[in-house]
Formats: C-alpha cells, sequence, structure tokens
C-alpha cells in the first residue's frame, strides 16, 4: 500500500464550491421543528429552518433583508417567521409580507429560498449550484423509519472536523473491535480478518462484511437473547448525503447471515453527514431496532448505547483532525485493505467536484 497525501481542507478554488451541488442533504429531523426558528449552517451557507403554523416547512437564509440580524433570532408565526428587530415577516418562498407600519413592500424585500421537504420523518434540503433553481431529483427515501416492524430514534452531533473524516469512518466498521469495546464491538481480530465485498454503482459505494462465529457485543446481549455465538453482518451503502448501516446477528443454525430475509436481531442505521463549513460537519443519525418476542422493549437502550458509541467516534475523529492540522503536509496516509469503501467513496466526492469545475468553466 502506498501513502498518499489527504488534503486537510476540501479542493476550492475562485469558482467552485468545495461541496458538491444540486444534492439533497440532510438539515434534521422534522421531530426538531416545533415552534421556534432553527439556525444551522450547510455548505457554507447560513440556514433558518422552521415550520409554518399549517405544517409546512421552510428554509431561508438566515439574514434580514433590512438590517441582517439572523432570521433565527425572531419568531414563528402562522404564515411564517417574523424578524425580532423590525418585526419584517417572511414567507417560506423568501418574500417579506408584512412590515409594521409599513403599507407598501418592496419587491425587493425578500431574502433566498431553499427547497425543503420532510420524507420518513427526515428533513431534506436542496442546495442548488445556481440560486433559486428547483430540485432535479426527489429527496432520498428512507423507509425504515416508518416499518412497523421497526423502532427508531435519533439524534444529531457537530463535529470539529471536515464531513469525509465522518464517511471513512462509517465505511470501515474494522474499528469496532478497538474503538467501542463497551457498546457493539466484539474481537478485534475478527473485525479485521472479516470477510468484505466492496462493489460501486454510480455515485454509491457497497460494503458487505460477514463474521460468522463471533461472540455477541454488550448491545447485542442487552436486546436479544444470545447465548456465547452468534452469525453477524454488516452492510454499508454510501451515498453522497447519507449512509445507511444496516448491522445485526442471527442465533448459530437459524438464518444465513448473507439472506437478505433474514431473521434475529437487527439495526439499521442512518448517518445524514452534511457538511457546516470547510472544517466541521453536522451528523444526523438515526437507529431503527427491532424486538424479540421474549425480551422487553430494548429501543431505549439501543438508542442510548448508539449514542455512547458516536460519542467515541467523535473523540477519535476531532483528535484525528487536530493531529492532521498539526503536521499538516507530513500527515500522509498509508492505505491498508479495509480503506477500500472509504476510498471509493473519496474518488466520487472527487469526481463530482472535478465535473462541477468543468461545467462551471464551460459557462464562464
Amino acid at each position: 500500500m502506498t501513502a498518499r497525501c489527504i488534503p486537510i481542507q476540501p479542493a476550492r478554488t475562485a469558482d467552485t464550491s468545495p461541496f458538491p451541488l444540486d444534492q439533497w442533504y440532510v438539515a434534521g429531523f422534522s421531530s426538531e421543528l416545533t415552534d421556534k426558528p432553527i439556525a444551522r449552517t450547510f455548505l457554507n451557507h447560513k440556514v433558518v429552518l422552521f415550520r409554518t403554523g399549517d405544517g409546512q416547512f421552510a428554509a431561508l437564509e438566515d439574514r434580514c433583508c433590512h438590517r441582517s440580524l439572523p432570521l433565527s433570532c425572531g419568531t414563528v408565526e402562522g404564515g411564517g417567521v417574523r424578524c425580532g428587530y423590525h418585526g419584517m415577516l417572511y414567507a417560506p418562498s423568501g418574500q417579506c409580507i408584512e412590515i409594521p407600519g409599513q403599507e407598501r413592500i418592496p419587491a425587493k424585500a425578500r431574502v433566498k429560498a431553499y427547497a425543503v421537504v420532510e420524507k420518513n420523518h427526515i428533513l431534506w434540503i436542496w442546495m442548488p449550484k445556481v440560486d433559486g433553481t428547483a430540485p432535479t431529483t426527489s429527496a432520498p427515501d428512507y423507509p425504515h423509519h416508518d416499518d412497523p416492524r421497526y423502532k427508531f430514534g435519533s439524534g444529531n452531533y457537530h463535529y470539529n472536523a471536515p464531513w469525509q473524516l465522518i464517511h471513512d469512518n462509517l465505511l470501515d466498521l474494522s474499528h469496532l473491535g478497538y474503538v467501542h469495546l463497551k457498546t457493539i464491538g466484539g474481537n478485534a481480530r475478527l473485525h479485521m480478518n472479516a470477510e468484505m465485498k466492496v462493489s460501486a454503482e454510480g455515485d454509491h459505494v457497497r460494503v458487505v462484511r460477514l463474521m460468522p462465529d463471533s461472540a455477541p457485543p454488550p448491545t447485542y446481549k442487552a436486546a436479544w437473547p444470545f447465548g456465547d455465538k452468534c452469525e453477524r453482518w454488516q452492510e454499508i451503502e454510501f451515498h453522497l448525503s447519507h449512509l445507511r448501516i444496516w448491522t445485526g446477528a442471527v442465533e448459530p443454525g437459524t438464518d444465513a447471515i448473507d439472506d437478505p430475509d433474514r431473521g434475529g436481531f437487527h439495526m439499521r442505521g442512518f448517518h445524514g453527514i452534511t457538511p457546516e463549513t470547510d472544517a466541521t460537519c453536522h451528523y444526523f443519525w438515526s437507529m431503527s431496532s427491532n424486538k424479540h418476542p421474549d425480551m422487553p422493549e430494548n429501543i431505549d437502550e439501543v438508542i442510548r448505547q448508539t449514542a455512547f458509541t458516536f460519542d467515541e467516534d467523535r473523540v477519535v475523529i476531532e483528535a484525528q483532525y487536530k493531529n492532521m492540522l498539526e503536521f499538516g503536509e507530513q500527515a500522509t496516509w498509508t492505505d491498508i485493505h479495509v480503506d477500500v469503501g472509504a476510498n471509493r467513496a473519496r474518488r466520487i466526492v472527487s469526481r463530482l467536484l472535478e465535473q462541477q469545475h468543468v461545467e462551471r468553466m464551460a459557462e464562464a
């Protein structure tokens, strides 16, 4: 394996974004939007998210066009969000629809609006190449949140690290035996030597890891009546804006671990990794899990232990990035066998950015 230099920051030129555009990114979960606006930054753009009185989800530039106070400092009213400085009311379209004390509303009294949709309890925001252009694809489906076989819980993290370091982490689950010994880990040698198949199609990468004859880790034992052994699987799907990780185990002598309809204990993880800035990102996650008929309800414990594993991951990744900054150009990486999936995902992002740059140069 050869050493390669990983850029500390995403490639940026004067005429390109450091992130692929004309894409749906995860903005959060619909349950987060109640009666107050939420301020978030996506791909270096400050955005305010809110839900109107009639249930419409909206995303606007987080800036009043009058004196630039963040609209997230205001209040949500029936038809929109009201600025907390002089009371200008903005509709989900971004148009100002009321100026207290003034009847005429200038046509230019508006802010940028983003397309945002809710599907399967997930909020998706369209980040366009050209402001104001409509989405060219539908937001992704994630049916497991609405699957009656599962219950799910969710949360979010803020990372002081670039988004692709989280991609690397999730596409390489061999680290479980070292980082997550108290929850979903297991025998480190078994993880490092697991049979692994990696495939790619279009902008997606798929990693399948099979681990028969495993000792069930603590999270599995707490949720399912496993004995001393189980048959484990890990199926990871990389999509540009998110990853889907289906892990679990069956009891020995029951279903095959490569059977799409296998039973046993399932954990279906959704991982929405959305860049905040060049060096920080959002991590929106959910975990859907099933219950054994002879065991008590397990979703609260599964969610608690899942959150604990993400705490462990964040410590590692933020320390990794801090070290990369301190070593600078000396922070070269030497690839090993577990890096195949992560490297393919990085090539997809690089290809999309190069394609975006070429298109922008052709338009110039």
